[in-house]
C-alpha cells in the first residue's frame, strides 16, 4: 500500500505538468445524475454492483440516493449486492428480463455497464419498457473508438484479469467479461432509434490515465491523453457519458 501511495504521488506529479485539469471520467457521469435526479423521480441502477459512484464520492452518492422517490439496484452478482451500502432495495437479476412492471421508473443509470451486454439491443428494449414516458436512460462507458478498448479487445480474459488486478487491485470475482456490443456513438444512435429512444447527449470524456500505478507507462499515456484535448479527436476519448429519452 506504502508502495502504492508513492506511485499515486508520481502520478499526480505528472498529471498535473502534462495535463492539467485532467480528472476521472466518472465526474462527468455524476453531472448527468445530479441533473436528472430530484425528489420525485423513481430511479432504477443496473449492474449496481457495490456502489454507484466510486469510492472517494461516497459522502456525494449518499446525497444523491436521498434526493429521490425511491431507488432500486438490480446487479446479477450476488456478494455485491450484500455489502452495498447505499441502496435499501436491492434485487438479484440479469438486465435481459428484468423483474419489474412497465413503466415504474422514470430513471435508468448504468456506471460501466453497457460494455458488459451480451444482446443490447433485447437489454435496450427491457430498459425501455421498465421506463415511464418521457423517462431518462443515463450511462458511462467506454468508448469503442478508443485505443484502450480496440486493445482490449484482442487480449485474453486471463491477462486483462492479471492487468485490472496490478492496475486497480480487483481481484477475479470482481472482473467480467466485456463485448463492447454498443460502445461506439454510431452503435447507440442505432440502438437508441430502433428502440423507442432519442439520443439526448453523448460526451465523449478523458479520464485519468490508465497506468497510473506504472510511472513510464503513464507518462506516455500522459502525452496521449494530452492529444486527445483537441477537439478534433475527441471521437477517440476513452469513455462515454450518453444521455437517451423514452419516446414511444
Amino acid at each position: 500500500m506504502n508502495l502504492r501511495r508513492r506511485l499515486y504521488k508520481i502520478y499526480w506529479k505528472l498529471q498535473g505538468v502534462i495535463a492539467p485539469g485532467l480528472k476521472s471520467s466518472q465526474y462527468a457521469y455524476e453531472e448527468e445524475l445530479v441533473r436528472c435526479v430530484e425528489p420525485r423521480i423513481r430511479w432504477l441502477e443496473l449492474g449496481c454492483g457495490h456502489a454507484i459512484l466510486q469510492s472517494w464520492r461516497f459522502e456525494a452518492e449518499k446525497q444523491l440516493a436521498s434526493n429521490c422517490k425511491f431507488l432500486v439496484g438490480l446487479d446479477y452478482d450476488l456478494p455485491s449486492l450484500r455489502v452495498h451500502q447505499t441502496i435499501q432495495k436491492r434485487v438479484r437479476g440479469g438486465i435481459g428480463t428484468l423483474p419489474f412492471a412497465s413503466g415504474s421508473f422514470d430513471l435508468v443509470s448504468m456506471n460501466m455497464v453497457v460494455e458488459h451486454l451480451d444482446d443490447p439491443a433485447a437489454q435496450f428494449r427491457e430498459i425501455h419498457r421498465v421506463l415511464s414516458p418521457g423517462g431518462l436512460c443515463v450511462f458511462h462507458t467506454p468508448n469503442g473508438r478508443s485505443i484502450g478498448t480496440i486493445a482490449a479487445r484482442f487480449v485474453p480474459q486471463w491477462v486483462i484479469n492479471k492487468i485490472v488486478y496490478v492496475l486497480e487491485g480487483r481481484e477475479v470475482g470482481d472482473i467480467f467479461p466485456a463485448f463492447y456490443r454498443a460502445n461506439t456513438e454510431k452503435r447507440i444512435e442505432e440502438l437508441a432509434h430502433s428502440n423507442g429512444f432519442k439520443i439526448v447527449k453523448v460526451r465523449m470524456v478523458l479520464t485519468d490515465a490508465i497506468f497510473l500505478v506504472i510511472p513510464p507507462l503513464a507518462l506516455l499515456e500522459l502525452m496521449w491523453i494530452r492529444l486527445l484535448m483537441a477537439k478534433s479527436l475527441r471521437c477517440l476519448r476513452p469513455d462515454l457519458v450518453v444521455v437517451m429519452k423514452k419516446v414511444e
